[in-house]
């Protein structure tokens, strides 16, 4: 990678430190169970360059889904038993969700993994998608694939803390809009965290 390469700073700020982060971290009360085991699942944060400069490709799930309905997602999902581990996960799920073949991604590094507060530990890693591809929506998994300009998600300042109310009680959350998107909740949350590590 040379100077001008758009992921040599990506790549520089994913040095292996960092603790994972968690929904309760800003919800202390939300806490599960002593003992609760969480199911693993693991996301791809995938990246293309383009014309317009670096972008990250999100997903929109369907509003059917049993877990996160019409929420704003990375392409990704939990462990299952063909898969060899996590990352393996990933790529399974990226190419079921939004049609993108495993061959066209280079992984570039893992991110600190992520507790949700409906039991899952994510494990996310950026992905560097080599070439351009035709995105298809997972019929009945995902209603819309979008991208968002990556300058918008690496900006601290772009992140708010809101909060709405959930199981009867006020549940805290990142959140960092883009247009008509409302990106929150664990999709935020590990932007946030990359954006740190890119400050």
């Amino acid at each position: 990678m040379t100077a001008s390469d758009p992921f040599a700073r990506i790549v520089a700020a994913l040095d292996g430190s960092g603790t994972d982060s968690s929904d309760f971290d800003l919800n202390p009360d939300f806490r599960p169970p002593a003992g609760t085991r969480y199911r693993p699942a693991g996301v791809l944060v995938p990246l293309i360059d383009t014309p317009r400069g670096l972008q990250v490709i999100l997903t929109k799930r369907s509003s059917a889904l049993m877990h996160h309905p019409g929420q704003i997602a990375f392409p990704g999902g939990k462990v299952d038993a063909g898969d060899a581990d996590t990352k393996a996960a990933a790529l399974r799920e990226a190419r079921e969700e939004i049609g993108l073949d495993p061959a066209n991604v280079e992984i570039l590094g893992q991110l600190p993994g992520h507790e949700t507060v409906t039991g899952f530990e994510m494990v996310p890693f950026l992905g560097r998608i080599r070439a351009e591809f035709d995105a298809v929506p997972e019929l009945g998994e995902v209603d819309e694939v979008f991208r968002v300009p990556f300058d918008h998600v690496a900006d601290r300042a772009r992140y708010r803390m809101q909060s709405r109310r959930w199981q009867g009680r006020t549940r805290h959350y990142y959140a960092v809009p883009y247009g008509p998107y409302y990106i929150w909740g664990a999709t935020a949350r590990i932007l946030r965290g990359l954006a740190e590590r890119l400050a």
